[in-house]
This record gives C-alpha cells, structure tokens and sequence, in this order.
C-alpha cells in the first residue's frame, strides 16, 4: 500500500505543478493582456488630446494670423513712408554729409578743470 499512497502522492504533486504552470500562464496571459489594452487607451487618450489641442489652436491661432496681417500692413506703409522719404530728402542728407566731413574746423578743448 505503501508503493500506492507513493505513486498516488506523486501524482498528486505532478497535478499540483500543472495547475500552478496552468495558473502562471493565465497570470502571464492576463498581464499582457492589460498591459495591450492600458497602452491601448493611452493611445486613444493622447489622441483626444491632441484632437482637443488643434482644435483649440484652430480657434485662437485664427486672431494671430489677423493681427499678423495687420502687422504687416502697418509695416510696409511705414517702408514705404521711409522710402518715398529718402527719395525726396536724400540727396540733400548726403551732401550735408559731405561738407561736414570736409570742411573740418578743428578746435582746442578746454582745460578741465581739477
């Protein structure tokens, strides 16, 4: 009878590792199996996000692009002001420049006084 609790423990003990190996690979499985499906809804939730984000710059990068403009306008108004101003005063500038860059009259400073 001795032969048979053996064998029969034995068997026993074989059953018991199956079932653990059977359980660890159902925890295994389980484990990947959040793992995929929490990647999953980060996924979808950054792309919520992102959605949200551009739509979200669409509407106020809208009034940017406006002002822009208007920058812009403003700008090449006032080039233009600073050009037709060159045309007309320009050439008097320059031989204002050139006659005070030659016609030096040199001058002796004044002592300082310590």
């Amino acid at each position: 009878m001795s032969a048979q609790n053996s064998a029969g423990i034995q068997t026993l003990l074989d059953a018991e590792r199956e079932a653990q190996k059977i359980v660890q690979q159902d925890r295994t499985k389980r484990i990947r199996d959040a793992k995929s499906e929490a990647q999953k809804e980060i996924e979808d939730y950054k792309k919520q996000k992102e959605e949200e984000y551009k739509k979200f710059e669409g509407e106020h990068s809208s009034g940017y692009k406006v002002a822009e403009g208007e920058s812009n306008k403003e700008a090449d108004v006032k080039l233009q002001e600073i050009k037709e101003a060159g045309k007309s005063h320009g050439d008097k500038v320059v031989d204002e420049l050139i006659r005070v860059t030659t016609d030096v009259k040199p001058e002796v400073p004044e002592k300082i006084k310590a």
